[in-house]
């Protein structure tokens, strides 16, 4: 065989419609088989919808869609299947009826025939040892909606004919997907590194330790991905995520494969996600993204009242992320005294709040007199007596505990004492830093994102000291200053960086471990899941001195050993191999 262009495929729920359409696009034909006559025409109505969906928002013309659809036959029949060049299977992720699947298709496929398996999660060998051709078989592994995303696993077993492995992979480009090759093993690359951050999304949730809408919210918001955890696992479905999970356990014995047990509970419910109408989250049918009216986490609503009066905010730090939160608060009409260890780093603070307005001047983001304004409301100086009228102090300066710490003493002697106390820590405990004052119940963790000025999430954390009025006013500042809060309890990592750190810590250990480059990981993870950067090109930008202080952070809290960093990351920083910052990290620039 010199090309695949006959293409069969055996099952046509979502998935393999989905194929079936990727592969009627090419241009090529495609045979599907299905169990009855009826199953057949709900295929080709799923397929011929989809299109129909790109057809009116005028992405395709009806002569496309009606030569696409020429190309697509359905059949109860596996002989129909005879003449393929290659057959993907796409039936339920249970090994049993895949297997009967391909002894089925041995009796009718050619000898040089290519057999696919589109598994998320269990071993390609596993089916390939029930055929006569087991060195004609790879995991095909398309991504849901096929049509769309543009990432394919491509799975090769140790009895894998490269020959088929090139054949597949010039075949995947020619439907104009990325092929990445990887070794048979549960998850392979995406599901092996997004399962274990899904379920730790859903045990926070589990535990209550924050709703599943602040969750999405704060890896949207924090992070930039499509869809939040939560969102995702009821869109992937709350059975196939306990399957997978499942296998993935079963192979690996990490208990951070081990679905939660709401997982298992929604699952032997019958709530599987959109699919049902009914997951994580109640929508308002079935296939749905559309959240149902009243399905909301009882959370009490923000008084705006309760800052009535406050006029001025005091920023502790003279850094980059103390700069962008006072550009945020005289923006949003708050005078703001600036304060930094001398006037000149404060009065450069405020300069490069002015360059950071001025591009928005130049962009015609913002008015000229609006930019002069604001940065009027700034104050800059040296000495700590001038937060002692201000109603709400943000620090933000180096983060250790020791340097925190007798600042937040000061403040405590120095402002009046309705005055809120927040830090912007990111991975410190807030309750520390309170119980250096003397009101411990006034004191709040404000987490803004860099760059200030544009992100739009703040993880606000109360501690087990904070009480109702500062939590409220901390909830109402923050949507004053036109952002979105969310709320997390006071232990490492709050909710984003307690979810993104151990992902990029399993990429470090998928890497060092040798079963991926630096570069296929971080396009799974860009094309298979949607990130808007992968992991290695994250943490290169983030600095791998920081990916390694949070992650010592999270395992001394935790003590979970896969939050332990990664050997690989102790010795790049040991190195000096810091990111973009010193021109090498995980890529050199």
């Amino acid at each position: 065989m010199e090309r695949i262009n006959n293409v069969g495929v055996v099952g046509c729920g979502t998935m393999g419609s989905g194929i079936c359409e990727v592969v009627a696009r090419g241009g090529k034909d495609i045979t599907f088989v299905e169990l009855t006559d009826e199953m057949v025409e709900g295929g080709l109505n799923r397929i011929t919808n989809s299109l129909q969906r790109a057809v009116d928002r005028e992405q395709l013309t009806p002569e496309e869609m009606d030569e696409i659809l020429s190309h697509i036959a359905g059949s109860t029949d596996f002989a129909a299947l005879a003449d393929c060049d290659l057959v993907v299977e796409a039936v339920p992720e249970v090994l049993s009826i895949k297997q009967d699947t391909f002894r089925k298709l041995d009796g009718v496929l050619r000898d040089d025939a290519i057999v696919a398996t589109n598994t998320s999660s269990l071993g390609v060998i596993d089916v390939a040892v029930h055929t006569k051709r087991p060195d004609r078989v790879l995991g095909f592994h398309f991504f849901n909606p096929a049509p769309v995303m543009e990432l394919v696993e491509m799975i090769t077993t140790v009895v894998t004919n490269p020959e088929v492995v090139a054949l597949a992979t010039t075949f995947a480009e020619e439907l104009g997907k990325t092929p990445v090759v990887v070794r048979d093993r549960a998850g392979f690359i995406a599901n092996l590194l997004l399962f274990p951050y899904l379920n730790q999304a859903v045990g926070m949730v589990e535990e209550g330790y924050a709703t599943r809408e602040d969750i999405d919210a704060a890896m949207k918001l924090g992070t930039g991905h499509p869809i939040g955890p939560i969102g995702l696992v009821d869109l992937i479905g709350i059975d196939s995520t306990n399957s997978i999970m499942e296998r993935m356990y079963e192979q690996f014995g990490d208990v951070r494969y081990a679905p939660k047990p709401i997982i298992r509970q929604l699952k032997s419910a019958g709530f599987l996600g959109r699919k049902t109408g009914r997951g994580f989250y109640s929508y308002i049918k079935r296939n749905t993204s559309k959240v149902a009216p009243g399905d909301a986490s009882d959370v009490e609503p923000v008084d705006a009242g309760v800052i009535d009066g406050w006029s001025t905010i005091g920023v502790l730090g003279s850094g980059t992320m103390a700069a962008g939160i006072a550009e945020v608060c005289a923006k949003a009409g708050y005078d703001v005294v600036l304060r930094g260890r001398s006037v000149e780093k404060a009065q450069a603070a405020k300069a490069s709040v002015g360059r950071s307005m001025a591009r928005m001047v130049d962009k015609g983001r913002m008015e000229q007199a609006v930019a002069d304004e604001a940065l009027a409301h700034i104050t800059p100086t040296d000495g700590m007596a001038a937060f002692a009228d201000c109603d709400l102090v943000i620090e933000a300066v180096a983060e250790q505990l020791e340097v925190k710490q007798p600042l937040f003493e000061q403040l405590d002697q120095i402002t009046g004492p309705d005055c809120v106390l927040a830090t912007t820590t990111s991975s410190l405990p807030v309750v520390e830093l309170a119980m250096a004052t003397g009101r411990p119940e006034k004191v709040v963790g404000l987490h803004f994102f860099n760059p200030a000025a544009i992100m739009k999430l703040v993880e606000v954390v109360p501690t087990v000291r904070t009480d109702d009025t500062t939590l409220m006013q901390a909830r109402a500042i923050t949507e004053a200053l036109g952002k979105h809060a969310v709320l997390c309890g006071d232990r490492a990592g709050f909710i984003v960086n307690a979810l993104l750190f151990p992902y990029l810590n399993d990429s470090i250990r998928m890497l060092e471990d040798g079963y991926a480059t630096v570069t296929e990981i971080d396009t799974a993870m860009k094309l298979g899941c949607a990130h808007p950067m992968g992991p290695f090109e994250l943490m290169d930008i983030v600095g791998l001195d920081v990916t390694l202080e949070i992650c010592r952070a999270l395992h001394a809290e935790f003590r979970d050993p896969g939050f332990a960093p990664v050997d690989l990351l102790e010795q790049m920083v040991g190195v000096g191999y810091l990111g973009r910052k010193v021109g090498r990290g995980f890529y050199t620039y």
